[in-house]
């Protein structure tokens, strides 16, 4: 009969070591003599399988009780007699190898989820969504619990195997000549149970956190445009990734402008005076303002248009048009002298309207 080596001389570390040096040790152990990187190699297969085998019995805080007192007599009285072969390894240090290899278990890929994508709704000012903006938005989310790393235990302790399904996840009833297999309601799906839940976060592996990001609008956002911000989201349950943050625009409206896809229109008012005359006034625009020439005769609700000087396009070329329109204002308070003078200019216009239809009836 071969005698083992102690297990604490099997991962070269000291008894005193606490649970963090006892599985960084194996995770050292366990990426130099995997099978996979050794091939064909009986030594390597057997350092591998004696590490997966103290890991196994270090990091549990009653089994190493028991070891510490008893040595490898006392766990055999306990009912653990090592390791039957890789199945055994791969079930109960799918996390180890994960971390290494990118691979596990198909229980800790079923355990490992994606966080949840988050909302937030940011309203922005009219000319910051036309020249774009950086803001910085205070989001509470899920984050990965700083006392347990996300492993739902109390410091010190471990998840333990489910004894209701013997830690496959999974149980299997036979009916006639079918078996159905289901998710086990005991550690459902999980293949471990916790046994010691960490007090921080209550067993969830997550605590609620508040942070701060900076959010960049491009220029030419408007209302209902959405940026998402990759992995800005919940923490994923037991190491998953994170999930997304989205920020749903709302733009508030302008006293002045208003948008039309990438154009902006606005209303001018002028005179009477100036739309019989014409006249250069003075628009404003997103940059500043810019002359206009009215020329003379123009009517009300006539438009004008300035190239290039709307919202910026998000695709990244171009911008659209300042379209101007004209508000012809009526004249009121007139005094005495100005009345005349319109009576006059009415009179005028009136003898000059009469002698065009009379030509016209006469042609």
């Amino acid at each position: 009969m071969t005698t083992k080596r102690d297990y604490y001389q099997v991962l070269g570390v000291d008894r005193n070591a606490d649970t963090q040096q006892i599985k960084a040790r194996y995770r050292k152990l366990a990426l130099k003599y995997h099978p996979d990187r050794n091939p064909g190699n009986k030594e390597a297969e057997e350092r591998f399988k004696e590490a997966a085998e103290a890991y196994e019995v270090l990091r549990d805080p009653e089994k190493r009780r028991i070891y510490d007192q008893y040595g490898h007599e006392g766990l055999q009285g306990s009912g653990f007699s090592g390791f039957r072969g890789f199945d055994d390894i791969f079930s109960s240090f799918s996390d180890i190898f994960e971390d290494f290899f990118g691979f596990g278990s198909s229980r800790s890929r079923a355990s490992a989820r994606r966080g949840a994508d988050l909302r937030y709704d940011l309203t922005i000012s009219f000319m910051e969504a036309a020249f774009g903006v950086e803001k910085e938005i205070e989001v509470e989310k899920a984050h990965t619990c700083p006392s347990c790393e996300g492993s739902a235990c109390e410091p010190g302790t471990s998840p333990e195997s489910c004894r209701y399904c013997g830690g496959t996840g999974h149980i299997s009833r036979s009916q006639g000549f079918f078996s159905i297999r289901s998710t086990c309601p005991q550690c459902r799906g999980r293949g471990t149970v916790i046994r010691h839940p960490c007090r921080q976060c209550q067993g969830t592996g997550q605590v609620l956190q508040k942070k701060k990001v900076s959010v960049k609008m491009p220029a030419g956002v408007d209302t209902g445009s959405r940026l998402r911000l990759t992995g800005e989201g919940e923490a994923g349950p037991y190491g998953g990734p994170p999930g997304d943050l989205y920020i749903y625009v709302n733009v508030e409206p302008h006293e002045f402008f208003q948008r039309d896809n990438n154009d902006i229109v606005c209303q001018v008012p002028i005179s009477f005076v100036q739309a019989a005359l014409g006249d250069t006034i003075e628009v404003p625009t997103l940059n500043g303002n810019k002359k206009l020439k009215i020329p003379k005769g123009t009517q009300p609700g006539d438009i004008f248009r300035f190239e290039g000087e709307g919202i910026p396009s998000l695709r990244g070329y171009g911008r659209g048009d300042q379209i101007i329109q004209v508000v012809v204002k009526t004249p009121t308070n007139l005094n005495k002298k100005q009345e005349r003078l319109l009576r006059e200019f009415a009179a005028i216009e009136s003898a000059k309207l009469t002698t065009r239809i009379k030509k016209m009836f006469n042609s």
